[in-house]
């Protein structure tokens, strides 16, 4: 059953590859989005490492002169989704978002480098220099004592998160303007973003397009701005793994130590002593007071917080299928709109991945759950951490890509 999962799990993203780039799924998502690329590229990698470094090479193809790398690409006009490059108004070298993602890109170069490192070494060794320079941009632009921010919830990638919304209700959303949602057409309205959340998210997005998306001034100018433990531990993570590759090759590594001691430090500053875990803070404000998955990212962005453990444990142990994106005892938990709830297979193995890496034994919980929730539920974009029913979009990147680099792999001796 399993090598008819991995034939399956291959299908997805031989059948989403669009020459050189994937899509996270055909009509929902008809672009390269910038973290999912990377899951593609890890994907790949299990069985066509050529083709991995190719994905990651074309998204970063799309780089802007001030390093930043955006969260889409938009490689071919296509109708079926809202808001495409006219809206936008990139200023790279294909036509793009304003805004970027977490570097995870970055740490899967690298992961994938180890896989082959005979095939790997001069590819990543072309990359580095981009990717010193994406991890530059985000100390440079998005840093709030030490933590980074994200500036729009698509950047974060975690769009409707609850930690978004006391800063959300900063924005007044006015002059938006009609616009024809296009992800509606595709899934179920139950399991996206409200409207009230759409007109705020396109709302950003203009503001970005009037200022050109000069920096400086979105610095003043936009009212979104959040401390948030997933852009703080993945870019912690990505700036160790450069780290790492620069002095094995002997490469640039100029600053790097001392920003990952400033990342560190930032982390700590998300720490809420009330809840007991990792939690977002609105800049300027407090913390949100959201347990969400992202909390549990410490352990991939090498810290080892024994703090955090029993809220780790209450979180695997409270839902059939997790980890559930917002607390499942929460008032804000929902368990099929987007990230009000869901499962994702990815940040579980993102969280797993981190937890594996100083030998926790939760570990292999959460990836004995993600197989069994993938095997039940099939590649789907998230799920209901309560019974897996699958939700959102269906032949999922990122989740075939999870199943053949975590989820399906037997653990030694199970």
């Amino acid at each position: 059953m399993l090598d008819d999962i991995d034939r399956s799990a291959r299908q997805v993203l031989t059948g989403n590859d669009r020459g050189g780039y994937t899509v996270p799924t055909a009509g929902l998502y008809p672009y390269q989005w910038n973290w999912d690329s990377a899951f593609a590229a890890l994907g790949f990698s299990t069985f066509d490492a050529n083709r991995a470094w190719q994905e990651i090479e074309t998204l970063f193809s799309g780089q802007w002169a001030d390093g930043m790398v955006p969260h889409i690409l938009f490689h071919k006009q296509d109708s079926s989704y809202f808001p495409g490059p006219e809206v936008w108004g990139g200023n790279g070298p294909v036509p793009s978002s304003g805004i970027s993602q977490p570097p995870v890109a970055t740490s899967f170069a690298r992961l994938i480098y180890t896989g082959d490192p005979a095939l790997s070494r001069p590819r990543l060794t072309a990359l580095y220099p981009s990717m010193l320079a994406w991890h530059r941009w985000f100390m440079r632009w998005r840093l709030d004592n030490g933590a980074v921010c994200a500036t729009h919830p698509w950047e974060a990638g975690r769009d409707n998160s609850p930690d978004w919304d006391q800063a959300m209700a900063r924005i007044e959303p006015l002059e938006v303007g009609k616009y024809e949602r296009r992800d509606t057409d595709h899934v179920s309205a139950k399991m996206r973003p409200g409207k009230e959340d759409y007109d705020r998210y396109i709302w950003l997005v203009r503001l970005g397009q009037r200022l050109n998306w000069n920096q400086a001034e979105l610095l003043e100018a936009n009212p979104f701005r959040v401390a948030d433990p997933t852009m703080t531990f993945i870019c912690l993570r990505a700036a160790r793994d450069l780290l790492e590759t620069g002095q094995e090759f002997g490469l640039d590594v100029e600053g790097l130590e001392t920003d990952i001691a400033i990342l560190e430090d930032g982390a700590e500053t998300l720490w809420n002593d009330t809840l007991g875990c990792y939690d977002s803070r609105t800049v300027p404000g407090t913390h949100n007071n959201v347990q969400s998955s992202a909390s549990f990212l410490s352990w991939y962005a090498g810290l080892n917080d024994e703090k955090q453990l029993p809220r780790l444990r209450r979180a695997l142990s409270s839902v059939r299928y997790p980890m559930a994106s917002v607390d499942s005892e929460s008032s804000e938990f929902e368990e099929l709109r987007y990230w009000r709830g869901p499962t994702w297979a990815f940040m579980n193995y993102l969280i797993g991945l981190g937890l594996s890496e100083f030998g926790l034994a939760e570990a292999d919980a959460l990836k004995e759950s993600t197989r069994s929730l993938i095997s039940k539920s099939g590649f789907f974009e998230y799920y209901s951490p309560v019974d897996g029913e699958a939700a959102g979009g269906g032949s999922f990147a990122w989740t075939a890509a999870v199943w053949l680099a975590w989820a399906g792999r037997r653990t030694e001796g199970a």
